[in-house]
């Protein structure tokens, strides 16, 4: 066939993390612990009540007693890949969401953050970006290479949050999957290991307390400080 063709960046050097088995990730505002159905599946079912809406996009749910969602959260903490966390607000002590570390495949350096839950308590909120920014965070320093965000493409607050995160946006795969009876077109979005230190600054800068008013309020947008370390940006967001 010829001269070889063009290869990859060789990875002199570079080791496999460890798959995550971390119990707990603490930060200013948040807390993550691994999902427990005795410690959190109460707690959670109460903040998620009412609010269906939140599995329209999920594999899983609605759940429509305490006793269905305590089964799933049993199922679920016993799993390693999904390895599934709960998230506390730190301002009121209340656990209102929960998220998974996914696709966990060390050999590539790649993982993956979704199953994300948030109760109407902790949406928009600084500790829920803080849960995220905190994974986002051990990743990297694990050794990751790459850390993803997939989500429905019709999920546009989803889509929105990858995007202030600071991860590029890298394109849509059509019919990648049928949820719930129903067509899933998948938007993709990740950040690589070279944009971290960049990434991790606008994460510090956006944390520090005083970015913040009396009542909780940014003073300084987490997208605008993540806007030049993104490779790509999401079109179906930009304005006109």
């Amino acid at each position: 066939m010829g001269d070889a063709g063009p290869l990859g960046e060789e990875l002199t050097g570079w080791v496999p993390p460890e798959p995550p088995a971390m119990a707990a990730l603490e930060g200013r505002w948040a807390r993550l612990e691994r999902l427990s159905a005795d410690t959190h599946a109460a707690t959670l079912f109460r903040a998620f009540s009412g609010h269906d809406a939140l599995w329209d996009y999920m594999p899983v749910g609605p759940f429509h007693s305490a006793a269905q969602y305590h089964r799933w959260a049993r199922e679920a903490e016993a799993g390693l890949d999904p390895l599934h966390f709960a998230i506390q607000n730190r301002d009121t002590g209340q656990w209102g969401g929960t998220c998974a570390l996914l696709r966990i495949t060390p050999e590539a350096g790649s993982i993956e953050l979704g199953y994300i839950a948030l109760s109407p308590e902790l949406q928009r909120t600084r500790a829920a970006t803080e849960a995220f920014c905190l994974l986002i965070e051990w990743a990297f320093e694990a050794g990751y290479r790459r850390f993803e965000w997939k989500c429905n493409a019709l999920n546009m607050p989803s889509r929105r949050a990858a995007e202030r995160l600071g991860l590029s946006y890298e394109g849509v795969f059509r019919q990648a999957q049928v949820v719930k009876g129903r067509n899933r077109d998948t938007a993709w979005f990740a950040a690589i290991d070279k944009e971290w230190p960049a990434l991790r600054e606008a994460h510090r800068a956006w944390l520090r307390p005083e970015n913040f008013d009396a009542a909780g309020r940014q003073m300084e947008r987490l997208g605008d400080l993540t806007r030049l370390v993104r490779a790509a940006s999401d079109p179906a967001l930009q304005p006109g």
